[in-house]
């Protein structure tokens, strides 16, 4: 119930015969006396909400009580204490629901301020819920483009801090129709990072990858930054499915200069040249992996475990013209019927190119090279054998390494030409 002297109060001015343009100095004066004892007065939620009801009746104009609300939203933002904010901004958010369609504007100042207020407590569920609350499409008023997507890409950013990619997901595809319009560089940047961060959580290892590593080239960010958004691109390629596909993202990401500043360029080096990973390596390169990286697929094995299977059966098929399936299985540490099955759905998706003899517990690997993921084993393209394969790929490692070592040297010792004076 509210205090006494703020009932007495409201009594006088809803009672007043005077001028109505003389009753907001009262309210004011009135407001400004209760969010003075915001943090002391046990009646404090109750009197502000009094004060709002009456401010909202018939005593006042829709034109006088606009500006009575704006100066109590700036008010209740000025308090110090947060839960003391986020009770008044709450009581104030319910005594403005039944005529929210007058006072739009009030209203969305009000749930941002209550969001900021939910936001520095960590309290990031109840932040993104106030913005939703925010008309942003109304008749009463203009929301100019620019201010549509900061809202939206803030409720994206804030459902992302608790890892609820659904409801990230419908929020960044409202921003991204008006994606083009905007020229804030912050904002595309926002954009980039929470696109690359829902892929991510959805396993779209090779979409995501590429989208941290495009994002890692803005100029905008800081080398901390960069070199961070450069490490979830190598993350993401090595949960990438194996495959032709992420061969190229392996080879996009080997040659950037950058690459050998990260610590998991380890990894990123040795599935880019198809060596086998040990137990060991893998368990270090998952000490710094996201619980949504480490998550267990439908056949029981995580995301990493189930990458670092068909690497290593990849790897096998370019060391190997034929492998017995128990042999396989040990090099796999899996039992025989996991590694054929491993065997056989690699094969069916185009990803390696051979057959499997079940008579004589056999993979043969032939001359043919996939050209796709998700491919049959009949379409692929003859190379002409093995061995010409394997002497174009070493002459692709040789040419690259060449590049990289130039690359270096240039970095190292910059030669600065100039014209010769006639």
């Amino acid at each position: 119930m509210a205090s006494a002297d703020v009932v007495q109060g409201l009594q006088e001015l809803e009672n007043s015969s005077a001028p109505q343009q003389d009753r907001p100095a009262g309210y004011k004066k009135l407001l400004e006396q209760v969010l003075s004892s915001a943090t002391t007065s046990p009646d404090f939620s109750a009197s502000l909400g009094a004060i709002i009801d009456s401010i909202l009746g018939d005593n006042l104009g829709i034109v006088a009580a606009r500006p009575l609300l704006s100066t109590a939203v700036d008010s209740i933002r000025a308090i110090p204490s947060l839960d003391t904010k986020i009770q008044a901004g709450t009581t104030a958010l319910r005594s403005l629901e039944p005529r929210i369609v007058s006072f739009e504007e009030q209203d969305a100042q009000l749930r941002e301020m209550l969001a900021d207020a939910y936001q520095s407590q960590e309290e990031y569920i109840e932040a993104a819920k106030v913005l939703q609350g925010i008309q942003l499409e109304s008749s009463q008023r203009r929301v100019a483009d620019d201010h549509k997507v900061d809202i939206w890409m803030r409720i994206c950013r804030l459902y992302l801090e608790e890892d609820d990619t659904t409801s990230a997901e419908s929020y960044l595809n409202r921003a991204k129709n008006l994606r083009h319009q905007i020229s804030k560089p912050e904002v595309t940047l926002a954009f980039q990072l929470s696109e690359a961060r829902i892929l991510d959580a959805r396993r779209r290892f090779l979409d995501a990858s590429q989208a941290y590593h495009s994002f890692s080239f803005s100029a905008v960010l800081d080398e901390e930054e960069r070199t961070r958004a450069l490490s979830s691109a190598i993350v993401c390629a090595v949960l990438a499915p194996a495959g032709p596909q992420r061969a190229r993202a392996l080879a996009k990401l080997y040659k950037d200069e950058r690459a050998p500043q990260v610590a998991e360029f380890g990894m990123l080096e040795k599935m880019f040249l198809d060596r086998l990973l040990t137990p060991e390596e893998v368990s270090r390169f998952s000490e710094n992996l996201q619980p949504h990286q480490l998550a267990k697929t439908a056949d029981g094995s995580t995301v990493l475990a189930k990458a670092v299977i068909e690497h290593n059966l990849l790897s096998v098929s370019r060391l190997y013209d034929n492998i017995g399936i128990d042999e396989l299985a040990a090099l796999l540490g899996l039992d025989a019927d996991k590694a054929e099955g491993y065997a056989a759905r690699m094969l069916e998706q185009g990803r390696i190119a051979g057959s499997i003899d079940q008579i004589d517990r056999l993979i043969v690997f032939d001359g043919l090279e996939p050209i796709a993921e998700g491919g049959t084993s009949g379409q692929r393209k003859v190379v002409a054998g093995k061995g010409l394969r394997k002497w174009d790929s070493r002459v692709q490692g040789v040419a690259e390494e060449l590049e990289r070592v130039a690359s270096m040297i240039q970095h190292q010792y910059p030669v600065q030409y100039c014209l010769a004076q006639t």
